[in-house]
């Protein structure tokens, strides 16, 4: 069986296929820009040809683009968007014509002339095709599983930091695993509307699953034999944009918090950490530091013995006086998320589960 595993962030994308029938270390493995980030490229390079610039598509990852547009408008050109390629920067129109963009239909968008036209969306899979066939191969998979940070439209005048983290909590109460956060394509809920329109946009005939990325990281990072062995934990997902905690006590999900990374310091971030694990860290802590959250199912305290960290910014814990160790599932930090698609994807489809993890035991064989 053939799984494709992208996970989407906000620098890379990280692409593996994984194979059943291979060893873990022979499957194959792309870490390439993220979407978002090709995107603002090309709307930079718009704006150094001092070109007006119309963007379509569909729902994707902000962040990069949003600036990308913004330097587009400062330069005193005109950024274009139609409805479902503008909410990527905000779901609410009316925010997004604030900033300057100005939203047009569909038909306006097909008769406008001298622009420079970006189309706007989460996954390639012609591009990635390309790729894999640049080295002679014929991508074919049995299963698509990405990976996207998804906000969720929150209602108009509700934080959607609030909204996204009411969600996580809901999710954690109802199925006590990171996986709570994978879905098929058909059971999506309506409010992830950047999933939903990452399953909308790609036209495959196999199964198809989306995730949220920390915690596919960090369900990934729970395939590294040493973050295995400890069931009682901490376990940190560093990204570009937000930071996620997980507290594992024997086993189980006992805690959680997320914030935004660019607005931790580390001494910040160890805090939260050891409140989370001694069982004292408030919803308001967070939020009120522009994070999103955090919520206790129990405030028991747990030794903060092993803390496990996974993430592009898990730098910023190196010298931590927690000594955390960082995970890398299968000698690839990066692929964290994509094994923990992997995973998910075991998780809801009972038939497959047993080759994935046949497949993915075979790793931990010792000679």
């Amino acid at each position: 069986m053939k799984i494709l595993a992208i996970d989407i962030g906000t620098g890379t994308q990280d692409i593996l296929l994984f194979d059943t029938t291979t060893e873990v270390e022979n499957c194959l493995q792309m870490i390439m820009p993220s979407p978002t980030v090709l995107v603002a490229q090309q709307i930079r390079a718009a704006t150094a040809r001092n070109e007006d610039v119309l963007l379509t598509g569909t729902i994707m990852g902000g962040g990069p683009s949003s600036w990308a547009a913004n330097d587009n408008l400062q330069a005193r050109r005109h950024v274009f968007a139609t409805p479902s390629a503008a909410k990527s920067f905000n779901d609410d129109l009316e925010e997004v014509k604030k900033s300057g963009i100005e939203v047009i239909t569909e038909g306006e968008a097909a008769r406008l002339k001298q622009v420079s036209r970006v189309d706007m969306r989460d996954v390639n899979l012609d591009a990635l095709g390309r790729a894999f066939h640049a080295f002679g191969i014929n991508l074919q998979f049995d299963a698509l599983a990405v990976a996207v940070f998804d906000h969720g439209n929150a209602p108009v005048n509700y934080s959607d930091r609030l909204f996204r983290f009411d969600f996580l909590a809901e999710r954690l109460k109802e199925f006590n695993s990171p996986a709570a956060f994978a879905f098929m394509r058909e059971q999506i809920p309506p409010r992830l509307t950047r999933m939903q329109a990452v399953a909308d946009s790609v036209q495959v005939h196999v199964p198809m699953l989306m995730m949220d990325t920390a915690p596919a990281a960090i369900l990934g990072a729970l395939e590294d034999d040493r973050v295995r062995a400890h069931r009682t934990a901490v376990i940190a997902n560093v990204g570009n944009f937000h930071t996620l905690a997980f507290r594992f006590t024997e086993g189980k999900i006992t805690g959680v918090f997320e914030h935004h990374t660019g607005e931790l310091k580390p001494d910040q971030l160890e805090r939260f950490i050891a409140q989370l694990a001694d069982g004292t860290l408030t919803h308001e802590a967070v939020f009120n530091s522009q994070g999103h959250g955090a919520f206790l199912f129990d405030h028991d305290a747990i030794p903060l013995e092993f803390l496990a960290v996974v993430g592009p910014r898990r730098g910023v814990l190196s010298k931590s006086r927690y000594h955390p160790y960082f995970a890398t599932p299968y000698g690839d930090m990066m692929l964290a998320g994509c094994y923990g698609l992997v995973r998910a994807y075991a998780a809801l489809n009972p038939n497959a589960a047993p080759e994935i993890s046949a497949a993915l035991d075979k790793a931990r064989e010792t000679v």
